[in-house]
């Protein structure tokens, strides 16, 4: 469904210029869900940010559905993107609108459909995320799990082929984040939609990923199964599977060091 072909962002100018993404390459599985992990600075939100259009690369290609994106201009974006939903971290939903507006609103600005048929389909779509009934309360009255439930109802309001996860399990109690995960699964087995997820939560990761890409300074360090990731003998890997402080991936950078860690991911 989506593949990325030696993709390369650097960021700045001149001797300031850093490379955040380094000839990446990355297949992401038709109906599959695949989660992008690595410490914070790893090029993930560059990954994500580059496959919705909100980046175009230094060089490379992404293709989405047999489509290469990275060329096109803001027209033809916009129709790839009807292709795709978006969970954003804070589930960016608007504070003035109900629930039901707040879901309708991608059918209201994208379809034909009658009002009638857009509340129908509001409906559905609540059930799905098991929230029916909830459709005339505002954002402020739901809790922090709903709120991301909500903003998953809208993100499949299209019926997408692809649902993009920016931190879904952020600020979510461990409840929370299993119901998140089971959603995630059920649209990924019943729908055949193909999910790419970025994330921190490693056990959420684990438990729901067919594939785990983790990334290190802008490259792919390994990419599995959640069973060989787990199992991985990367010690940089094994540093960020286990939580440790010590290892590879330094816990605290002296100026020297962040000077150094530049160079070594400037292009010269």
């Amino acid at each position: 469904m989506i593949r990325i072909v030696n993709l390369t962002k650097t960021f700045g100018e001149g001797d300031q210029r850093i490379a955040v993404l380094d000839n990446l390459n990355a297949h992401f599985e038709r109906g599959r869900i695949t989660a992008i992990m690595g410490g914070s600075g790893s090029g993930k939100s560059t990954v994500l940010r580059h496959l919705i259009g909100a980046y175009k690369p230094d060089s490379g290609e992404i293709y989405i559905d047999g489509e290469e994106i990275t060329r096109m201009d803001t027209e033809e974006m916009d129709q790839v993107r009807k292709k795709f939903g978006i969970l954003f971290q804070s589930g960016a939903l608007f504070n003035s609108m109900t629930v039901e507006d707040n879901v309708a609103l991608p059918m209201r600005e994208h379809t034909q459909l009658n009002e009638s048929t857009v509340r129908i389909m509001v409906k559905m779509k609540l059930e799905m995320v098991g929230l029916r009934g909830c459709e005339d309360l505002k954002p402020a009255q739901l809790s922090g799990g709903m709120l991301k439930r909500i903003a998953l109802a809208r993100a499949i309001a299209l019926d997408p082929k692809i649902v993009f996860y920016d931190e879904p399990s952020a600020g979510l109690d461990p409840i929370s984040i299993g119901v998140v995960d089971k959603l995630m699964l059920d649209l990924s087995r019943k729908m055949g939609i193909t999910s790419v997820v970025v994330t921190h939560e490693l056990s959420s990761a684990l438990r729901i990923s067919d594939k785990i890409i983790m990334l290190f300074k802008g490259r792919i360090i390994a990419s599995g199964t959640p069973e060989e990731i787990r199992h991985s003998d990367d010690p940089r890997v094994v540093q960020f599977i286990n939580g440790l402080p010590d290892g590879p991936i330094p816990f605290s950078k002296s100026q020297t060091d962040y000077g150094e860690e530049l160079k070594e991911m400037t292009f010269n």
